[in-house]
């Protein structure tokens, strides 16, 4: 068995440098890479390339990046949520790739897999489509999407072990599932690390196949992006 844990965040980061690629999971500010990110914001890694759903907020998450100029481009689904985002993108600072959110999960999980395009008919017919190859089947028009290439994919756990199984929790498992192994290197941070054998076999969501270190994680601040509440 091959032992993937590392002791902190600073370990698991080795080998990150300026101008790379980076996956990120989480969908808002669910399931995010809290350690990580942070530890990217410290290293000071500049002109990097991010594929993840969202941007985070202002103040959290990508944000963190963003408002320090460390991202070069983002390929994104939704950025709704980050009003530095938005001025940076507007203002020609910031380059930005919108994604169809289906199509995004799968150009993940196609490189996950091994494959290196496949065809879907999200976005024929709209500016995502131009300059890319379409083909008809069966009456229908589909573009032919390429998959992500990445050196790094960053993901949040529930439960791991030092193996790198991955158990996520809720709907924080979100994109984090398709971006292990989608990268050259797949770090995972978890809330627990435990012993190999501690997990349940049949509820492993991700072997740890896919996962190359694997630290836990601490001081998880887990934000609620928006809250909303029913009135009394």
């Amino acid at each position: 068995m091959i032992n993937k844990k590392v002791n902190n965040v600073a370990d698991a980061l080795k080998g990150v440098k300026n101008g790379m690629t980076f996956m990120l999971g989480g969908f808002g500010l669910c399931g995010i890479p809290e350690n990580a990110i942070s530890e990217l914001v410290k290293l000071d890694i500049r002109n990097v390339t991010c594929i993840s759903n969202n941007a985070g907020v202002d103040d959290f998450g990508l944000g963190l990046l963003l408002q320090n100029k460390q991202i070069k481009k983002m390929i994104s689904s939704y950025v709704g949520e980050n009003d530095e985002f938005e001025r940076q993108m507007l203002s020609g600072e910031l380059e930005v790739e919108l994604t169809p959110q289906g199509t995004l999960a799968e150009k993940c999980r196609a490189a996950q897999a091994g494959f290196p395009a496949f065809y879907t008919p999200a976005g024929y017919g709209t500016e995502v489509a131009e300059g890319k190859e379409t083909r008809e089947f069966d009456g229908k028009m589909y573009v032919l999407e390429p998959a992500f290439k990445a050196d790094f994919a960053f993901v949040k756990a529930w439960k791991g072990d030092a193996a790198g199984n991955l158990v996520f929790k809720g709907t924080s498992r979100n994109f984090n599932p398709n971006m292990c192994g989608a990268a050259t290197v797949t770090v995972a941070e978890v809330e627990e690390l435990v012993e190999v054998g501690e997990l349940d076999p049949n509820n492993i969501h991700i072997p740890g196949i896919f996962v190359q270190r694997i630290f836990q994680g601490k001081d998880y601040e887990k934000r609620i992006e928006q809250r909303t509440v029913r009135q009394k």
